[in-house]
C-alpha cells in the first residue's frame, strides 16, 4: 500500500516586496483564509480587502501562502499552476522556484509528521522593470512592455479591455502523490478516423516498472520502449463511431487507460476524428474539414470564467460552454491574450462538440526569441500544456499567438522582422511533435501579403464593427476565415442590467467603466454600436438617449443582434468565400455593455439570441442581390436529407400579404444551395425594391422553411425599405402554458420586430427574432441563471416596433 499524505488549509499573508526572504518571522496575526486553487485577489475579496469593481494593484507586494503538510515517507508535490514568480519552502528551506505560470512544476519531498509548506509569490513589479533585448515595436494596448519577458497572462494588464485584476497565486490545483506510483510526464495521444479508429501514442513515464500497455475502445496493445522511460504503440482498426462538432453529428467518447506493471492509470477520454486544414481552390484560404466534410466554423472568443479567481473547474466553465452549444456554436477560440484553460475545459468541449482553437499564450509583443533561456522556457510550456490535453478530440487548431505578426506589420516593418521563428519554427515544431492530428496556424491573423488582410488566410475582421463599414463590406472584404470579428458594446437584457449595473446608461462613470475601448483611441465600442443604431433604425442615438433612454437601450440591444445575424448570414450563404468566423467575445469579465454575448451574471444577451438564430444547422437566408432580385439560401448541415417546403410572403405595412409563394424542395445532407425568389413567385415582383417603378408595395418579406409535418424549421425576414423607427399597435398576445415545463404561445396581428420577454426569473429559448402575423408560435421558457427554485414565469412580451407589450403569468 502506498504511503499517504495530505495538505491542510492555506492562509495568506501579504508583505512588502523583499521584506522576508524566508517564511520565518512572518506576521501570522495578519493571515487570512486562502482558497487553493485560487488567487490573492480572490482571498482578499473574501476578506473584504479587495473590490473587483475598483481593483487595487497587487504586484507591488509579496504574497505568502502557508499550509500544514502531513505524511510519512517520500512524496511528489505537484503544482499545476503558480502565478508567477514563486519560491516554494518546506520547513523554511527553499525547495523550488518557478517563473512560468503556465508550466506544471513538481518536487520530491521526504515527510515525517507535520511540516510547514510555504509558497511566496514574489512581487512582479521589479521583474517588469528589468531590461531585455530591444523590442522592434511596442503594442499600445499593453502599457507595461516588461510583460514580453515574463511568462504570465496579459489578463489584468490591458486597460480598456478587462478589469485590472492581476493574476497572482496558486490558481490551479496543488496535489501530493506517492513516489512509488508511475506518472506520465509527457504525452502524445493521436486519435484518427478513416472509417475505423486508430490511436497512436508516445508516453514518457516516470517510475515505470515492468511492461506497459494501452487500452481503448475494446483494443489493447503492449507498448514498446528502448530506455524504460519513453513508451510508444498504436491501436488500429478500432470499431468506433466518429466524433463530430455539435452542428454536424454526435460526440462519442472512449476511455483511454494505461497499465504499468500492476498499476492502471486513467488517461481520460478521446474521440476519433480527422481534422484537416482546407486552403480552398486557390490555396489562399483557411477552413476545416472534419472527417472529410467541410465545416463552417462559428462561435466566439473565450475570455475567462472568473477573472477574480481564474477558476478552472468543470462547474466554472459549464454555464458558459453550455450556452455556447445551445446557441449553435461549434468552435471556441482561446486567444493569446488570455491563459490556458484546464483539462476540465477541454473535457466539456469534447462532450459538447465544441471545437477549440487554442493559441499559445503569446500576443502583440516582439518576443526575445534569440534568448536561449526564453526559448527553453517556451518549449517546456508547450510540452506541459499539450500533455495536459493529450488526446482531446475537440482540439481543432493550434495557433502560435495573437496579433504579434499584425503588430509588427502595422508598424511598417518588413516580413523578416515580424514573421518570427517563435511562431514559424519553435511553437510549430512543438505542435507537430505532440499534436500532429491538429492543423497549426502561425499567428492570428496571418496568411496574406500582410497578415491582417481578411481576404487571405486567417483574418481579424472588423470592417463591420470597429471600422464602421456598411453591412455590405462583409461580402466586399472577401473574408476567408475570421478568428475574431464583430466587436460591439453589447447591452445586457433589462433584467441582467438591473441586477448587475443599475445606473443610468452611457455617461455614468460605472457604466463607462464596463464599455471596452482601445487604449488611446478617441472612441469606444459604444460609439460603434451607435453608428449602426443610426444606420439601421434611422434615429439620432444621442437625441434618443436623452429623450427616451428606455427605447435607446432596447434598440441598442436589437441592433447588435441584427448586425451580427446579418453578417453571419452573408458568410454562410451559398457562394460565400468565408469558411468560418468567431465573435469577439463569448463572455464579459465585468458588469456592463462589454464585448461579451453572455453577461457577467451568466445570462445570454440579446446579441447571443441573434447569433443563435443565425447559427442553426438548418437555416433559410435571404440576401438582397439588387436588380438580380432576392436570393434564397438553404443550409442543411445535418447528415440526413430533409424534405421541406420553402415559403415566401411579402407584407404591406407588416400585416397584409401582397404575395405568397411556396415550393417543395429536398435539402441534401451537408449542403448549401441557392435559388432566386423568382423561382418561387413564377413572375416578376420587385421584392428588393430595386427597380422602383412605383411606390413600394411591401415593407417586409418573410421566408420560411418547414418540414413535412408543417413544423417551422427556420424563418427569416428581409426589410427592403429598412427596419424604420415607427411604432404601432401590433396586437401582440402571449399565453403561458404548462406542458412538461413552461411555454409561451405568442402571436401578433402585425409584423413584430425583435420580440423578447422581460421576466425576472425566466428567459425565452428563442428571443430577439421577428414574428410575422401568421400562425402562433410556441417558445419554451427556461430558468435564468440563479433563478430561485420553484419560481413561476411572470413577465411581458415586447417588440421594439410595438406601442405596448403583452403580459403573461400574473
Amino acid at each position: 500500500m502506498s504511503p499517504s499524505a495530505c495538505i491542510g488549509a492555506f492562509s495568506l499573508i501579504s508583505t512588502p516586496a523583499g521584506a522576508f526572504r524566508a517564511p520565518d518571522g512572518l506576521p501570522d496575526a495578519d493571515a487570512i483564509p486562502a482558497p487553493v486553487p485560487g488567487t490573492v485577489a480572490e482571498a482578499l475579496a473574501a476578506a473584504g480587502c479587495f473590490d473587483r469593481n475598483d481593483p487595487t494593484p497587487l504586484h507591488d507586494d509579496d504574497h505568502w501562502y502557508l499550509a500544514p503538510l502531513s505524511g510519512e515517507g517520500r512524496f511528489r508535490l505537484v503544482f499545476d499552476g503558480l502565478a508567477t514568480f514563486c519560491d516554494v519552502y518546506l520547513d523554511g528551506e527553499r525547495i523550488a522556484a518557478t517563473k512560468n505560470m503556465f508550466v506544471q512544476h513538481t518536487c520530491n519531498v521526504s515527510l515525517s509528521g507535520t511540516h510547514r509548506l510555504a509558497l511566496c509569490f514574489r512581487a512582479l513589479r521589479p521583474e517588469l522593470g528589468k531590461k531585455g533585448p530591444r523590442a522592434r515595436w511596442r503594442p499600445q494596448m499593453i502599457p507595461n512592455q516588461g510583460l514580453r519577458l515574463v511568462r504570465t497572462t496579459l489578463l489584468g494588464h490591458m486597460p480598456g479591455w478587462c478589469p485590472s485584476i492581476e493574476a497572482i497565486g496558486p490558481y490551479r490545483p496543488i496535489r501530493i502523490e506517492a513516489l512509488d506510483r508511475p506518472v506520465v510526464r509527457r504525452a502524445r495521444i493521436t486519435p484518427d478516423f478513416d472509417g475505423k479508429g486508430s490511436l497512436d501514442v508516445e508516453l514518457e513515464i516516470e517510475g515505470a516498472a515492468g511492461n506497459a500497455s494501452l487500452s481503448c475502445a475494446g483494443g489493447t496493445t503492449v507498448l514498446t520502449s528502448d530506455d524504460g522511460k519513453t513508451f510508444s504503440g498504436r491501436l488500429d482498426s478500432l470499431d468506433v463511431e466518429p466524433w463530430w462538432p455539435a452542428t454536424h453529428g454526435g460526440q462519442p467518447l472512449y476511455p483511454v487507460s494505461l497499465t504499468v506493471g500492476d498499476t492502471t492509470l486513467d488517461l481520460g477520454r478521446t474521440g476519433f476524428r480527422r481534422i484537416e486544414a482546407d486552403r480552398g481552390e486557390d490555396g489562399k484560404g483557411f477552413g476545416l474539414r472534419v472527417n472529410g466534410t467541410p465545416v463552417f466554423c462559428r462561435g466566439a472568443c473565450w475570455t475567462n470564467a472568473d477573472i477574480l479567481s481564474l477558476a478552472g473547474a468543470r462547474q466554472n466553465y459549464e454555464p458558459f460552454l453550455r450556452l455556447a452549444a445551445e446557441a449553435g456554436m461549434n468552435m471556441i477560440r482561446v486567444g493569446g491574450t488570455m491563459l490556458y484553460e484546464s483539462p476540465d475545459f477541454f473535457a466539456l468541449c469534447d462532450e459538447l462538440g465544441l471545437m477549440v482553437w487554442q493559441e499559445f499564450v503569446f500576443a502583440n509583443f516582439d518576443y526575445p526569441v534569440r534568448d536561449p533561456d526564453f526559448v527553453a522556457e517556451v518549449q517546456r510550456e508547450a510540452e506541459s500544456v499539450l500533455t495536459s490535453i493529450a488526446g482531446s478530440p475537440s482540439l481543432a487548431v493550434l495557433c502560435g499567438g495573437s496579433e504579434a505578426m499584425q503588430q509588427g506589420a502595422m508598424m511598417g516593418l518588413p516580413e523578416s522582422a515580424w514573421r518570427s521563428p517563435l511562431f514559424t519554427d519553435i511553437l510549430a515544431g512543438a505542435a507537430a511533435r505532440l499534436r500532429p492530428d491538429v492543423p497549426y496556424v502561425e499567428n492570428s491573423p496571418s496568411g496574406g501579403a500582410l497578415p491582417f488582410l481578411p481576404n487571405e488566410g486567417v483574418g481579424h475582421y472588423y470592417g463591420v464593427g470597429a471600422y464602421m463599414r456598411p453591412l455590405e463590406d462583409a461580402r466586399r472584404a472577401n473574408v476567408r476565415f475570421a478568428a475574431e470579428s464583430l466587436a460591439f458594446a453589447n447591452v445586457p437584457d433589462e433584467v441582467s442590467l438591473k441586477t448587475t449595473l443599475n445606473v443610468p446608461a452611457v455617461h455614468h462613470p460605472r457604466w463607462k467603466a464596463g464599455v471596452p475601448r482601445d487604449l488611446g483611441a478617441s472612441w469606444d465600442f459604444e460609439d460603434v454600436r451607435d453608428h449602426y443604431l443610426a444606420l439601421l433604425y434611422e434615429v439620432d442615438p444621442a437625441r434618443l438617449r436623452r429623450e427616451d433612454p428606455v427605447r435607446y437601450l432596447d434598440l441598442s440591444r436589437a441592433v447588435s443582434a441584427e448586425v451580427m445575424a446579418a453578417t453571419f448570414d452573408e458568410w454562410r450563404r451559398a457562394g460565400s468565400s468565408c469558411a468560418g468566423a468567431l465573435v469577439w467575445t463569448l463572455q464579459d469579465l465585468a458588469a456592463g455593455a462589454g464585448w461579451g454575448i453572455i453577461c457577467s451574471d451568466r445570462n445570454p444577451k440579446p446579441a447571443w439570441h441573434g447569433l443563435k438564430t443565425a447559427f442553426q444547422p438548418i437555416r433559410v437566408i435571404l440576401t438582397d442581390e439588387g436588380t438580380n432580385g432576392l436570393a434564397i439560401h438553404l443550409v442543411n448541415e445535418t447528415p440526413e436529407a430533409i424534405e421541406t417546403t420553402v415559403s415566401l410572403t411579402a407584407l404591406r405595412e407588416g400585416r397584409q400579404p401582397v404575395l405568397s409563394a411556396k415550393k417543395d424542395m429536398e435539402l441534401p445532407p451537408r449542403s448549401v444551395q441557392s435559388i432566386n425568389a423568382f423561382e418561387l413567385t413564377g413572375a416578376f415582383f420587385d421584392l428588393t425594391y430595386a427597380y422602383r417603378f412605383g411606390p413600394p408595395s411591401h415593407d417586409a418579406v418573410v421566408a420560411g422553411l418547414s418540414g413535412p409535418d408543417g413544423m417551422l424549421l427556420s424563418q427569416t425576414v428581409h426589410f427592403p425599405l429598412g427596419r424604420g423607427n415607427a411604432r404601432h399597435d401590433l396586437g401582440l398576445e402571449a399565453t403561458l402554458i404548462e406542458d412538461g415545463g413552461y411555454w409561451l404561445e405568442i402571436s401578433t396581428a402585425r409584423l413584430a420586430q425583435s420580440v423578447h420577454i422581460v421576466d425576472e426569473h425566466f428567459r425565452g429559448e428563442a428571443e430577439w427574432f421577428h414574428l410575422p402575423p401568421v400562425a402562433p408560435r410556441r417558445i419554451r421558457l427556461l430558468p435564468r441563471a440563479n433563478a430561485p427554485e420553484g419560481a413561476r414565469p411572470s413577465g411581458e412580451l415586447i417588440a421594439v416596433n410595438g406601442l405596448r407589450g403583452a403580459r403573461y403569468g400574473g
